[in-house]
């Protein structure tokens, strides 16, 4: 049963409706969360390997469906196509690593008395919600689902109301493969995610998501108990040198700034550019913006923020060196934008824009760059561009985020895990370490019955 209320979702890439779907009632969500609770002592029991199998062929069906995901989430969300086939069978990669990872998680025996045995055991921590956004849909639920389901938890999931579709087909590929209520997804808005994050008989809350949603998680979970597991984005910088070639970190910059519309997570939010190399650095920066293909922005609600950011700067003292303007026509498209002179208390470099835009401030040294680039309350991922190997061991030291990339805005060995710090969340949310999130140690200590008195006189 569902209310009244239903989602409709219009493309960001010409303003047509792509459809619409109901929105979970509270009776759904009860029943969801009690159908969870009920399956997840059974699954807790199943085998690891038979649970890693399950996700085997949950990665196979995603496979199998890549193009009509990857359709919807450019539907939805104006992702280009290829881009979006990139995230699906990332997330089918992802399960197929948790597949193997699970059955093999830790657990440790530890040195106690001859006569005992004693054991760390990693245990599921029961029944996880997990939500997730609209910029890379596919990829992060795969790695939140996958996680959780190996290590034996049960799983509500809602996916971004930007991306509703995409939600309910992963949901109906995935669903098939595990028991009946180990994973179950729900159709909603912040008020269905919410509920779910309040209610007292959630173990985990799994979000991937803006900041402000994030700390109203914080709050409920500290209220219920519950682990709050949080990516909440970032704002992360961009410090270049002056011993780099400005045409190439402008290239960097701009391919940080400007990829999805600057709507990924490690985006480059600010950028602090060493006065030596400033005016062909800024000058290759607005070519390269020109020079980018338009991208939509996931809704023209969305749009709205980003332009605020510009307009506000604009206002403030902030010189629009290109871009900058809301195009005719329909779709929610926002030019590739250069700003000069940003002060630094603007909303454009303290807050996350997550749009396509550069903010540029002029440094008079890589020490006054690196201290603006670590004031700031968030701490996802930072970016430094130089030739010099002490500055890139002080960056990566003083810098106070959980990532921290040298001379590429992009890349990293598969396997790492980061946590992001202060407003940008806490814990894991990817990795082996996700697995480490997803359970819960329990300690074990097994004694031998040792005779009694009576018994050993008797004996002698």
């Amino acid at each position: 049963m569902t209310d009244m209320r239903a989602l409709d979702v219009h493309s960001p890439l010409d303003g047509r409706l792509v459809g619409w779907l109901p929105v979970a009632s509270e009776e759904d969500l009860a029943r969801a969360l009690r159908t969870a609770r009920a399956a997840q002592p059974g699954w807790a029991a199943t085998p690891a390997a038979e649970r890693g199998a399950a996700l085997r062929a949950a990665a196979t069906a995603v496979r199998a469906h890549a193009g009509e995901l990857a359709n919807l989430v450019e539907s939805e969300t104006g992702r280009p196509f290829d881009s979006a086939q990139e995230g699906v069978l990332a997330g089918a990669s992802t399960l197929e690593q948790y597949a193997e990872l699970g059955p093999v998680h830790r657990g440790r025996s530890l040195l106690g008395s001859w006569d005992a045995t004693d054991l760390m055991v990693p245990e599921p921590r029961g029944v996880v919600v997990a939500l997730t956004p609209w910029n890379d849909p596919v990829a992060v639920a795969c790695g939140l689902l996958g996680a959780a389901l190996v290590t034996g938890n049960t799983v509500v999931h809602k996916a971004s109301e930007r991306c509703p579709h995409v939600g309910m087909l992963l949901g109906q590929l995935l669903g098939p493969e595990f028991p009946d209520g180990v994973l179950q997804s729900v159709t909603g808005d912040g008020p269905v995610g919410a509920r779910l994050a309040a209610d007292r008989d959630v173990d985990v809350v799994a979000h991937v998501g803006g900041t402000a949603t994030g700390r109203s998680i914080a709050a409920a979970t500290a209220a219920t108990g519950a682990k709050a597991l949080l990516e909440n984005g970032g704002n992360d910088p961009l410090v270049v040198d002056s011993d780099v070639d400005p045409v190439w970190a402008a290239e960097q910059a701009a391919l940080g700034a400007f990829t999805n519309a600057g709507q990924l997570c490690t985006s480059v939010e600010r950028i602090y550019v060493h006065e030596a190399v400033a005016e062909e650095f800024v000058a290759a920066l607005c070519k390269a913006a020109r020079d980018w293909t338009p991208q939509p922005l996931v809704d023209v609600r969305h749009r709205a923020h980003v332009h605020a950011h510009v307009t506000e700067a604009e206002a403030a003292g902030a010189s629009v060196l290109t871009g900058g303007v809301v195009p005719d026509g329909g779709g929610a498209f926002y030019p590739a934008t250069v700003l000069e002179g940003c002060a630094p208390d603007l909303r454009v470099m303290r807050e996350e824009t997550f749009g396509p835009v550069a903010p540029v401030r002029v440094v008079a040294s890589f020490e006054q760059g690196l201290a603006e680039a670590a004031d700031d309350e968030h701490g996802l991922a930072a970016t430094v561009l130089t030739a010099s190997m002490t500055h890139a061991q002080q960056a990566w030291r003083r810098l106070p985020v959980g990532t921290v990339k040298v001379n590429a805005v992009f890349g990293g060995a598969p396997g790492g895990a980061a946590q992001p710090r202060r407003l940008s969340g806490t814990g894991f949310g990817y990795g082996p370490e996700l697995l480490d999130e997803m359970t819960t140690t329990k300690v074990v200590h097994v004694a031998q019955i040792q005779p009694s008195s009576q018994a050993r006189r008797a004996a002698s």
